[in-house]
C-alpha cells in the first residue's frame, strides 16, 4: 500500500491538507496517509504520531522556549521514515520545521514536496535556495509566486487556494444568521483573536478590551469568537474574566469561523489565513497582530513589503487597514472598524475588490494539487 508522509503545523495547514488527502483518496483509495495531522486531516483518514499543537509556534524567542521539543519531535520523524520510507514525503506550510525534514529525506532519496511557499516574497528571500535543496517540487497558492521560483530553478506549480474553492462568491448573512439563532441581533462583529495558543496569550485582552470599547459606541453589538480548541477557548475566556468584560455580549464557537464572518457585519482578525477567509466571505476586517516585544523588532527588520494581510499582499495595496503591535489597541482597532461598517460606499468598494482576489484564487485547487503529486508518485 503507498504510503504518504505528511506534515501539517498549524490549523490553517491542517485545513488544507484535509482537502488534499480527500482529492488524492478519490483517485487512489489504497493511500495511505502518517506524520503530524490535525483534527481535519485526521478525520479525512491520515494518521498522526504527534500533536500538532506542538508546532503551533510563532515567534522568535516563543520558538527558541519550545525549540528542544520541536528539535525532538523533527528528529524522531526523521529516523522513522528513514527506517520506514514512505513513497513520497509532503510538508504542508510550516517551513521552519518542514524544510529540514525534506531536506533530510530528500538526500536518502525520498521524493518530497513542499505545499503553501514559504513567504519569499515577503521575507526571507534567501529562503529560496534552501527550499531548492528540500524539495523536488513546490506547490504554490498564490500566482505571484511561480515565477520567483522559475527564476530561481525551482520546479513550481501554481494550484490555487483550496478556499476560494469551497467559499462560494456569495454568502447570505440573513441565512447565515438565522442558522447561527441570532436574527435579532442589530449588529454583529466577528472576533478572530489566532488559532495558535501562543497567539492568544498576546491577543486574548486585547481583542477582549476592544469588545469592551465598541460596546461602549454599540451597546447591541454581538461579538461571536470562533477558537480552535478547548485551550484556546480557555484563554478567551480567562481574558473576558481578567477584564471583567461581563456587560459585552460574547458568543464563543467552536470552530466555525467562517460562519462567524458570515453573519458579520465587520471583524477583527489575526494576520494570518483567516485575513484571506475574511476576504474571500466579502467581510469587511481590520487586520491586527501581536507578539513578543523581543520577537517584533526582529520580524519587522526582516520584512520588505508594507503590508503583512494576505488580502493586502495579494492587492498590492492597502486593501484593509492594518494595526500591528503597538498600534494596536483597543481604542484603534474599535474606531477603524467602526468608521469601516458604516461607511456603507467603502463596504462596497471593498467588497468587489474581495471578488476579485475570489476569482483569481479559484483554480480547482485539490485537484491540480492531486495532479501534481501523483506526478512526483508514479
Amino acid at each position: 500500500m503507498p504510503t504518504i508522509g505528511i506534515v501539517a503545523g498549524e490549523a490553517s495547514g491542517d485545513l488544507l491538507g484535509s482537502h488534499l488527502i480527500a482529492a488524492l483518496k478519490q483517485r487512489r483509495s489504497d493511500l495511505q496517509f502518517i506524520g503530524i495531522a490535525g483534527p481535519k486531516m485526521m478525520a479525512a483518514g491520515a494518521k498522526t504520531m504527534f500533536s500538532m499543537e506542538k508546532l503551533a509556534v510563532r515567534g522568535y524567542f516563543e520558538v527558541l522556549r519550545h525549540y528542544l521539543g520541536i528539535r525532538k519531535i523533527r528528529n524522531d520523524l526523521i529516523q522513522y521514515f528513514l527506517h520506514n520510507p514512505p513513497d513520497l514525503f509532503i510538508g504542508i506550510d510550516a517551513p521552519d520545521f518542514n524544510l529540514v525534514l525534506e531536506q533530510k529525506l530528500r538526500r536518502k532519496g525520498i521524493k518530497t514536496i513542499h505545499y503553501v511557499s514559504p513567504s519569499i516574497w515577503a521575507w526571507r528571500k534567501n529562503r529560496v535556495k534552501t527550499i531548492k535543496h528540500a524539495a523536488d517540487q513546490v506547490l504554490c497558492l498564490f500566482p505571484f509566486e511561480k515565477p520567483l521560483y522559475e527564476d530561481a530553478g525551482v520546479d513550481a506549480t501554481y494550484v490555487g487556494h483550496p478556499l476560494a474553492d469551497v467559499i462560494p462568491l456569495n454568502t447570505d448573512k440573513v441565512l447565515m444568521r438565522t442558522e447561527l439563532q441570532i436574527s435579532d441581533v442589530g449588529h454583529v462583529i466577528a472576533l478572530l483573536p489566532g488559532s495558535r495558543q501562543s497567539e492568544l496569550d498576546y491577543m486574548a485582552d486585547l481583542f477582549v478590551k476592544t469588545a469592551m470599547r465598541i460596546t461602549q459606541d454599540v451597546p447591541d453589538a454581538l461579538f461571536l469568537v470562533p477558537l480552535v480548541s478547548r485551550e484556546t477557548r480557555r484563554k478567551f475566556e480567562s481574558a473576558i474574566t481578567r477584564n471583567q468584560a461581563f456587560e459585552v455580549h460574547f458568543k464563543l464557537m467552536f470552530g466555525h469561523a467562517q460562519k462567524a464572518l458570515a453573519a458579520a457585519d465587520g471583524a477583527i482578525v489575526a494576520s494570518g489565513t483567516a485575513t484571506l477567509e475574511a476576504a474571500l466571505i466579502k467581510c469587511p476586517m481590520v487586520i491586527t497582530y501581536r507578539m513578543s516585544r523581543l520577537s517584533w523588532p526582529l520580524m519587522k527588520r526582516m520584512g520588505y513589503l508594507p503590508w503583512v494581510g494576505l488580502p493586502n499582499i495579494i492587492a498590492g495595496k492597502f486593501l484593509v487597514p492594518e494595526l500591528l503591535q503597538d498600534r494596536a489597541t483597543p481604542e484603534a482597532l474599535a474606531d477603524e472598524l467602526l468608521q469601516l461598517i458604516l461607511d456603507r460606499q467603502r463596504v462596497t468598494s471593498l467588497k468587489k475588490e474581495y471578488t476579485s482576489i475570489h476569482l483569481a484564487l479559484q483554480q480547482n485547487n485539490a485537484e491540480k494539487a492531486a495532479d501534481a503529486i501523483l506526478g512526483q508518485l508514479a
